[in-house]
């Protein structure tokens, strides 16, 4: 652990008997989720990994839990004034759902960058937003003012006991589910996920060992740990907008700092190459923060669980259709499937066609040709610069149509994009 509780700690801490509480108040109101084996992934790790798919709930994310659990522990009063909170997304949407089957009025500050299906949702479930602020910081300081101007409940996107056991009773689920788990890794953005979950295990099982998983570019978490209280890092962007926090929270913090073993990161490519793993080999559709879990797994950031028994927390699943394309085209060319190429030929009638005959021979895919002579700057008179986008089988057939270019007597042949660049 990179860290200890301060002294008056204990006042902060979530226990068991509220998560259990939580459990019994959100039944009937939240799925059981289910916790399936990942033979791809148990293989390639050595160990037995388990998927505890909280994307399934029906906004998508475990956030429903924490916000079932406080909509429901509000008095008639508080739940007359309404509640508002600031979000990159799936707090709202869970609020919005809940607050509506509750008859509570709901709004939410969601800063101006949030995916587009998150703001749209998040409306379809009857919550009103408000889009404000380049981040989820600026979001929250101007939903702390709307709280103050129009009397409203604010509601805390993890920083909150209630929300915190909300989160717990996905650590409930899974015992239930996978009594023999030894390892249990978690996405951290503001913690609360992580604290009520590594609470349910620790005071269930101490032996479990909980592993958070944060973002490089935002270690919100590990820097709160190392200076023993929640700390500002600086503002930045990443494919994990579900965990983009530049502070943790006084409760997260204690809970954490209590309960968790380690806190490791994971890099944007090592993100967005875990959603292009769990599309595409698990067959389901992660979000940054959800994939985070993944990520560290793939990336070989998880010590010491050759043999064990692993779970992996896949915590939310909605990201926006734009980003999958763009994760799903850099993927491709990480793995060799989707080639640029540069080469210099004869500027002759017919060398064009002569030349895609060639690609068509080698088997390859062409996705765009780009044979431009009038700005070819750099090419000698009598020569000309073709670029190719390619689809191909990968790197070995990537090698193959460039030898087979240079046998038939293309020169100044170019990889614009090597894999793995």
């Amino acid at each position: 652990m990179t860290g200890q509780p301060s002294e008056n700690s204990d006042n902060l801490i979530v226990h068991f008997e509220a998560i259990e509480a939580a459990r019994a108040r959100i039944a009937g109101s939240i799925d059981m989720t289910p916790c399936l084996k990942s033979e791809n992934l148990s293989a390639q790790s050595s160990s037995k990994v388990y998927l505890k798919l909280d994307n399934l709930q029906r906004t998508g994310s475990f956030k429903e839990r924490g916000a079932a659990n406080i909509l429901m522990t509000l008095g008639a009063s508080d739940r007359e004034r309404g509640v508002i909170a600031s979000s990159a997304g799936n707090h709202a949407q869970a609020l919005a759902l809940h607050g509506t089957r509750l008859g509570i009025d709901t709004k939410i500050v969601m800063p101006e960058g949030t995916p587009l299906v998150k703001v749209t949702r998040t409306r379809a479930y009857g919550g009103k937003v408000v889009l404000h602020g380049a981040n989820y910081d600026e979001a929250y300081h101007h939903a702390l003012e709307i709280a103050a101007q129009e009397d409203r409940y604010f509601v805390h996107a993890f920083d909150d006991p209630a929300i915190i056991a909300g989160q717990g009773t996905l650590g409930l689920e899974l015992l239930e589910q996978n009594p023999y788990i030894e390892v249990v890794v978690v996405p951290v953005g503001g913690g609360g996920l992580i604290s009520g979950i590594a609470a349910a295990l620790k005071e269930t099982n101490p032996r479990i060992r909980v592993i958070g998983v944060e973002p490089e570019v935002l270690p919100s978490m590990q820097a709160a740990l190392e200076q023993n209280g929640p700390v500002d890092v600086p503002a930045a962007q990443t494919i994990a907008d579900g965990v983009a926090v530049r502070r943790v929270g006084r409760y997260t913090h204690a809970n954490v700092a209590r309960y968790v073993d380690e806190i490791v990161s994971v890099s944007e490519k090592e993100l967005a190459n875990a959603i292009l793993v769990c599309l595409e080999e698990e067959k389901f559709m992660v979000e940054g923060a959800g994939a985070a879990a993944v990520a560290a797994l793939l990336a070989g950031k998880l010590p010491d669980i050759a043999g064990r028994r692993v779970c992996l927390v896949i915590s939310g699943g909605n990201i926006d259709v734009n980003v999958i394309s763009r994760i799903i085209e850099r993927g491709l060319v990480a793995a060799g499937r989707l080639v640029q190429l540069k080469l210099r030929m004869d500027d002759m009638p017919g060398r064009l066609a002569d030349l895609l005959a060639l690609i068509a021979e080698s088997r390859a895919n062409v996705l765009q040709v780009s044979h431009n002579r009038t700005f070819m700057e750099a090419s000698p008179l009598g020569k000309t610069d073709v670029e190719l986008t390619l689809e191909t089988r990968g790197p070995e057939h990537i090698a193959q149509i460039r030898e087979l270019l240079k046998q038939r007597g293309y020169t100044n042949i170019e990889h614009l994009n090597l894999p793995g660049a």
